[in-house]
């Protein structure tokens, strides 16, 4: 088997952002990826919940935008041939999970594909709030992160991923998307307690 270097991934020890143009993107901290008994569980997902918890709270104490997606399909979902059945329209599995609920003034984005912004209404929600800034954490890091991350930056959004808010099958696909992330769309890698809302 061929060894293959990993190419250098730029992090970035603080980045400071205004509440007033800056979003957290969650993206689909729910049960069927993040509990144990989920029908599509990263187990790596359970570190990332503390980190995203002190994020809400930064984001809320400031006055901050916080939006969820959540992956929502049919029962019929094409998907469902590559990944199997998970995260049914309405039931448990589609749940964000307890320890991250979102409150009344969160917005919800359900979505339908990998990417968050596919036929749904997360870009005129950020344009509408002046959003120019997306700090995005959540799961799966290569798949819905990802593409969700791309869409982003292909749409001129400012892009910052705390590494450890974001989770994956295996470590490669966690630095494989760390990777596209930083050389191909240009975003930050941080941490959690690297991103610093300022006035």
């Amino acid at each position: 088997m061929a060894k293959v270097e990993v190419p250098q991934i730029n992090r970035v020890h603080k980045v400071e952002l205004r509440p007033s143009d800056t979003a957290l993107l969650i993206v689909d901290m729910q049960n069927d990826f993040v509990d144990p008994k989920g029908a599509l569980f990263v187990p790596s997902s359970r570190n990332t919940i503390e980190p995203i918890e002190r994020l809400i709270t930064k984001f809320r104490e400031a006055g901050a935008l916080v939006i969820y997606t959540q992956d929502w399909h049919m029962k019929d979902d094409p998907e469902f041939k590559i990944w199997g059945v998970h995260a049914v329209a309405g039931t448990w599995g589609a749940e964000i999970i307890d320890e991250l609920k979102p409150e009344k003034d969160d917005i919800t984005i359900k979505k339908y594909r990998y990417d968050a912004f596919f036929e749904t209404p997360l870009d005129y929600v950020l344009r509408v709030k002046g959003i120019r800034n997306l700090v995005i954490v959540g799961t799966v890091a290569n798949i819905c992160v990802l593409h969700t991350a791309g869409s982003a930056a292909l749409r001129w959004y400012n892009v910052v991923v705390p590494e450890d808010g974001i989770s994956a099958l295996t470590e490669f696909d966690q630095i494989a998307a760390l990777r596209q992330i930083d050389f191909l769309y240009k975003g930050k890698i941080t941490t959690s307690d690297g991103v610093v809302l300022t006035v």
